[in-house]
């Protein structure tokens, strides 16, 4: 069955252009031209992924997000205007999954969308990780902190896997690239960073009141691991 993509943009050429190649690549589309038609769509639950521009009329892309947000975990690519960081830094920090710079190349979108449905669709793989007082289930895409689940987005939590997987030992930056954003890190993009800002607020401080995820400067990040002894 195809995979069903809310694309929400007001430019109506543009929207028919990727609308087309997304067919193409054997999507469908849904569209919708404004911001509250976006999120009555995307809240009626029968869409896989939504391309949210920031600027639409009648409700602004962050405002759907925002809401969104409120209630699902359903993966968002923002568009925003090339160049303009603040849209970009906003939209992130709203939970947003991905971003890309309009116009954008179709080919780019395609491959954006297909690494975040993987995301959200989850690995499979049975089991339960536990770090601390952390408990995370791989297959359901659930992570509990003291038995209370922690609301991730899609990205979030592939971060929060590699990171417990790898627990005590510094993470490559190219490595979470990789694993949560499915692309090869690029100069000046700070995605990453923004994403762990978001998870290190919603995971809260560990246990004894110290950092649970530390920056290794010009290599990666390290998700800490108490020492038994203290």
């Amino acid at each position: 069955m195809a995979e069903r993509i809310l694309l929400a943009d007001d430019d109506a050429e543009l929207g028919a252009l990727l609308a087309e190649y997304l067919a193409g690549e054997g999507f469908e589309v849904l569209r919708a031209e404004d911001g509250e038609k976006a999120l009555a769509a995307a809240r009626g639950g029968d869409v896989d992924a939504v391309v949210l521009d920031i600027m639409m009329p009648r409700m602004s892309g962050t405002e759907v997000l925002k809401q969104l947000r409120r209630e699902s975990d359903l993966p968002v690519i923002m568009l925003t205007a090339r160049g303009d960081d603040l849209d970009r830094i906003l939209g992130l920090e709203l939970g947003a999954d991905d971003y890309l710079p309009k116009p954008c190349n179709p080919r780019e979108l395609v491959a954006r969308l297909r690494a975040v449905l993987r995301r959200s669709a989850g690995s499979g793989t049975p089991g339960v990780l536990r770090v601390g007082d952390l408990e995370l289930h791989a297959a359901s895409r659930q992570l509990l902190r003291e038995g209370e689940p922690v609301d991730l987005t899609s990205t979030e939590f592939s971060l929060a896997q590699l990171l417990l997987q790898r627990a005590g030992a510094v993470v490559d930056k190219r490595d979470l690239y990789l694993a949560a954003l499915g692309r090869e890190p690029v100069r000046f993009d700070r995605s990453v960073d923004m994403h762990l800002s978001n998870l290190r607020r919603k995971l809260g401080p560990a246990p004894g009141g110290g950092a649970r995820i530390e920056t290794i400067r010009g290599i990666g990040y390290l998700y800490v691991v108490a020492d038994p002894t203290d």
